[in-house]
């Protein structure tokens, strides 16, 4: 029993000896992929497609992505079983990423179904392809025929219930949920999720009803202004529960709810702790700003929440609204600056960072950005100011040295030309553009300049003072 003798025997085209032998083989290696692919091969050769069938069906057990066995099996059914034949074909088009064309393949397959079993089965993977390809309603359609039959499962009222929710149906997603209860699906999941459901429409009453999770329990108790039945219900929760952010969120609603704004916030804080830079986390903090007339705190909130949740206009609008009420925030300011700069509004940029330069003149990356800026309009006069002040902050930054020359140069300002580059030269050794700059200094060496009128006379000389 030998693999070499498996193979000598298919090479001799003694198929059935070899079949033999890839078999023993296979028994003692279930998990061989190869020898299975093997098998199948002869099983085609001899002739025998129902082993051959087994065989290529078992690989994709263990290789859903196998597009061999995909191939094999749409060769076996092409012509004895239609419906198969379609099922294998979609799911090779969804393999190859080919959606279009595995929606059309399930579409054949529902008409060749002959049992309900294979009706839900192409039904249901039609529904999850048109969901993937974003055709919500032809997929909403496809899950509401698969709940039609007796033989359903629970996933398709989940899916059903959820697609709903992302077509803003919400009292569709609550009916599907409730029929799915009566159809025998009465499970924990489904009630979970059906409470979720009550609540978000406003229907605290019934989702009380539903859930046996205490922590919903609690929200709805909450909504409900039930607080004193809430809150004792969060005092004997703690221990179990301390650790879970929604406790914590639980407790904040409850202490804004009661007015108790400074331990609201002392919640939050702990929320944040468990489920960090959440949305909800800036939304309370907002809330409860605004009831304690902070405006500046709440619309600094206002506007992470909104950038977290990907509204950058709106964010940009609170932070700006921030600002007007507080303008040496360095973090807002850095924040703003950013955040325009990524909004194309580069002019706009430049006055934070120019706000931030003055508030902290050891602020690098604002120099730099300001710089950068200069450099772009052709402002070369104050790009030298701004590496000017760079350099006072970092005298071996060789880069900044290089720059500077450079816009010394742009100024015809000789003297500090040379004056940066001899610099260059000197803490820039192994630099790529050594030689370079080597060469300008001779060049410069040789070359009459006239210094752009109004460019500084007190920084000459200023490689003297380091």
């Amino acid at each position: 029993m030998s693999l070499q003798l498996a193979e000598q025997y298919e090479e001799n085209e003694q198929y059935t000896q070899a079949y033999d032998e890839y078999k023993k083989l296979y028994e003692r290696n279930p998990r061989d992929l190869s020898l299975l692919e093997r098998l199948g091969h002869l099983s085609m050769l001899l002739d025998n497609k129902e082993e051959a069938a087994e065989y290529y069906s078992k690989i994709l057990e263990a290789d859903a992505t196998n597009i061999l066995a995909y191939e094999q099996l749409m060769d076996i059914y092409v012509t004895t079983d239609k419906y198969k034949y379609y099922v294998y074909r979609g799911n090779l088009h969804t393999v190859d990423h080919k959606l279009e064309h595995a929606i059309n393949d399930y579409r054949k397959a529902v008409n060749c179904a002959q049992t309900d079993s294979d009706m839900i089965n192409a039904r249901f993977v039609l529904a999850t392809l048109l969901e993937q390809e974003g055709n919500n309603l032809k997929a909403i359609d496809e899950y509401l025929k698969v709940i039609d039959y007796e033989n359903t499962h629970e996933e398709v009222y989940t899916k059903l219930s959820n697609l709903y929710l992302k077509e803003n149906a919400l009292p569709s997603a609550i009916e599907v949920l409730e029929r799915a209860r009566k159809s025998g699906f009465d499970t924990t999941n489904i009630k979970e999720a059906l409470a979720d459901l009550y609540v978000k429409n406003g229907d605290s009453e019934k989702a009380f009803e539903v859930t046996s999770d205490e922590l919903t329990k609690v929200r709805c108790l909450l909504d409900m202004d039930k607080k004193s039945e809430a809150f004792e219900k969060l005092e004997k929760m703690e221990s179990q529960y301390g650790h879970i952010a929604q406790y914590h969120s639980l407790k904040a609603q409850y202490f804004y709810m009661n007015g108790e704004y400074d331990k609201a916030l002392e919640s939050v804080e702990e929320f944040d702790k468990a489920e960090k830079n959440s949305p909800l986390t800036y939304q309370m903090r907002a809330l409860i700003f605004e009831e304690q007339n902070d405006d500046y705190n709440a619309h600094l909130n206002w506007g992470k929440y909104n950038l977290v949740r990907g509204n950058k206009d709106i964010a940009i609008n609170e932070f700006l609204n921030a600002y007007q009420l507080k303008g040496d925030d360095l973090d807002l300011l850095n924040t703003l600056a950013m955040l325009l700069e990524e909004n194309n509004d580069r002019n706009h940029a430049m006055e934070f960072y120019e706000r931030i330069s003055k508030l902290d003149e050891t602020d690098k990356k604002a120099l730099e950005k300001l710089a950068d800026f200069r450099e772009s309009i052709g402002d070369y006069g104050m790009q030298a100011e701004y590496l000017l002040k760079l350099y006072k902050l970092d005298k071996r930054n060789s880069t900044v040295v290089r720059k500077l020359g450079e816009a010394y140069e742009k100024c015809h300002n000789k003297p500090n030309a040379v004056e940066c580059y001899e610099k260059y030269l000197e803490i820039g050794k192994g630099n790529p553009d050594y030689e370079k700059i080597q060469a300008k200094l001779n060049k410069l060496a040789n070359t009459e300049m006239s210094e752009d009128e109004g460019l500084l006379d007190k920084i000459i000389g200023w490689f003297s003072k380091r």
